[in-house]
């Protein structure tokens, strides 16, 4: 089997480690720009501009945030050492693209403060949601999940070229000093605007089964899930932000 053949999502992806939510980014590292749209833009945010580099990370080089790239070295090496012939056709398509994760309008692409980075295989790139993967990421992924990435095919929307900081890696990183003071907003988990993924699905389930809103658990933090969740905190006597937080998590009985 080539390592570019099409498999199904293996079981046991992303133990441990969950995607970095977008109140974690805009809090430690601030907004990249004032806009975006889905084209790659550049960023605006000088203090987000001091923290990126570009350097070669083994395969490849690449430009993003420097904790970031460092990481992505150290799973390089490991890689290398353990999956070598995965290592030798490993190319990428990108890290650091300020613009919205496709097909959405809220989500800000982790992309965008240089977190992320997508990856080829013999200059292949893995086609997004079609929920079948190129062999060769299968056997890397834990390799990244145990740095602390999350792995794309975890989506809801499968995304299998993509890797990412984890939120936990991110808040390590915050509590190491790396960023500076950590702010009191990122203390709390939240799941607001814009984000996305198995953590969103369970939100949205939880919703719909307290009856708060028909929507679909497509794992898509939009503007439908944002009323929803305002109508849930207004019938249960909570603060109405439009944010599940950990009052409107524990209403909902979900951790």
């Amino acid at each position: 089997m080539s390592m570019i053949d099409l498999v199904p999502i293996p079981s046991g992806i992303n133990d441990g480690v969950t995607n970095a939510k977008q109140a974690t980014m805009l809090a430690l590292l601030g907004n990249p720009r004032d806009s975006y749209d889905q084209e790659c833009r550049d960023i605006t945010n000088p203090r987000l501009a001091a923290m990126l580099i570009s350097d070669s990370v083994g395969p490849f080089r690449v430009r993003g945030l420097k904790p970031a790239l460092e990481s992505l070295k150290e799973v390089m090496r490991d890689i290398e050492a353990n999956v070598p012939d995965v290592f030798e056709g490993l190319g990428t398509a990108g890290m650091l693209c300020a613009r919205l994760v496709r097909g959405s309008q809220t989500s800000i692409s982790n992309h965008s403060w240089g977190t992320a980075v997508d990856l080829t295989l013999d200059g292949v790139l893995d086609v997004r949601g079609d929920n079948r993967v190129q062999e060769g990421l299968t056997r890397i992924f834990r390799i990244f999940n145990r740095r602390g990435w999350f792995w794309g095919a975890g989506f809801p929307v499968e995304d299998g070229m993509h890797f990412e900081c984890g939120d936990e890696l991110l808040r390590k990183w915050a509590q190491d000093g790396i960023f500076g003071p950590t702010p009191v907003a990122v203390l709390h988990r939240l799941l607001s605007l814009g984000d996305r993924g198995p953590e969103v699905v369970r939100l949205q389930q939880a919703l719909v089964s307290k009856g708060a809103a028909n929507i679909a658990a497509d794992g898509d933090f939009g503007r439908g899930t944002q009323a929803a969740v305002m109508a849930f905190q207004a019938a249960n006597g909570l603060t109405i932000d439009g944010v599940a937080g950990p009052e409107t998590m524990a209403k909902l009985g979900i951790g």
